[in-house]
């Protein structure tokens, strides 16, 4: 298929409609705007639904309700408004409700600056709603990637009845770039895969049907409910943890970091190789479950630091990076925060004093 130039955003919302979402409530926050606002007019054109919600909770329920019929549905936001879904999508965890979500975002702690961030690391990672539950988070670190990631969150979300994230930031949410867009799934395979879900789905049934509730109407069974987490963390346990792993092999520098950061750190790496420098790049592709493996093919006995490069102050993945490293190396930073965009001058500066040591 033929490349086109598309923003980040507008390749999120394109390849959801691809893989056969049909259902969008949102509400407008930058720096994700471009999604709700492609998907207003592309949706009708593939009869889908598009709501802009009065609230971003409002929007999240939407969703939910949606999920529930069996349909694909999206929304999106940016930070703030994500921490406003953080109920409604605990909700679609705990009644097993395949959703896909976007966070395309910006700095904080609260409002913030509309700017770039990746200050919602642990957030997304770690804490997205109440009771313990975890989601598979993708990370893109191009649009290319955003899109591709999109189309997948689908099938992994309707596979695990459950929540997925895509955890973009502002670069990748407004920059241009070429790029090929998946398939677009037809009508019948859209209508095929509603039906495969209505065994759960709530689509309609005659008076008298029995009531299917796992906890029985006027009764609260803690069994039932140790169970249903129980199953839960089963189904974590099968998820993959997946990676990028470049120049690693050899590196007396290794650079870390996920998205946009992880983007221009691997720029670095490849001047500071053309130096004569040995430097190599770890990038989480999904942030959740998190890529520990990864850090045991680094080489300890030349490798003189661990980089970990962050649009976030205070540094939010280095702890799971520690985790990984496991005390073999030293890991330093090179962070910036506030809206403004990692430099590469900086990554640099930050790895050279590695390797002076």
């Amino acid at each position: 298929m033929a490349r086109v130039l598309m923003k980040g955003c507008e390749a999120i919302a394109e390849a959801a409609v691809r893989a056969g979402c049909r259902f969008f409530a949102g509400y407008p926050i930058t720096p994700q705007n471009e999604i709700p606002e492609y998907l207003s007019r592309r949706l009708p054109e593939v009869g889908g639904i598009f709501v802009q919600g009065e609230s971003e909770i409002a929007s999240i329920n939407m969703v939910y309700g949606a999920g529930q019929t069996g349909t694909r549905s999206l929304t999106s936001s940016s930070s703030t408004g994500v921490s406003l879904y953080s109920e409604g999508v605990s909700f679609c965890a705990s009644a097993r409700i395949p959703i896909v979500y976007v966070n395309v975002a910006r700095g904080g702690p609260g409002i913030g600056a509309i700017q770039p961030s990746q200050q919602d690391y642990l957030q997304a990672a770690k804490a997205s709603g109440n009771g313990g539950f975890q989601m598979l988070v993708f990370a893109p670190s191009t649009v290319q990637e955003a899109a591709d990631m999109t189309y997948r969150a689908f099938d992994c979300a309707d596979r695990d009845r459950n929540p997925v994230l895509i955890l973009a930031d502002g670069v990748i949410g407004t920059i241009m770039e070429p790029v090929e867009l998946p398939p677009m799934k037809s009508e019948e395979e859209v209508a095929a895969n509603k039906k495969s879900k209505r065994s759960w789905a709530c689509v309609g049934h005659k008076l008298g049907r029995e009531h299917r509730s796992w906890i029985e109407p006027g009764s609260f069974d803690t069994t039932n409910l140790q169970q249903r987490n129980e199953e839960a963390a089963k189904m974590y346990e099968t998820w993959t943890p997946e990676w990028e792993a470049y120049q690693v092999d050899d590196a007396e520098v290794v650079l870390t970091g996920y998205g946009i950061s992880a983007r221009i750190a691997k720029a670095v790496v490849d001047e500071l190789r053309l130096e004569g420098k040995k430097a190599g790049l770890i990038r989480p592709i999904t942030v959740n479950p998190f890529p520990y493996e990864a850090y045991e093919h680094i080489d300890y006995s030349c490798c003189k630091g661990i980089l970990d490069v962050e649009m976030a102050i205070p540094a939010l993945m280095i702890h799971d990076v520690k985790a990984g490293v496991k005390e073999r190396a030293s890991i330093d930073t090179c962070l910036c925060s506030g809206g403004n965009i990692m430099r590469k001058k900086a990554v640099m500066d930050a790895a050279g004093k590695i390797l002076e040591r």
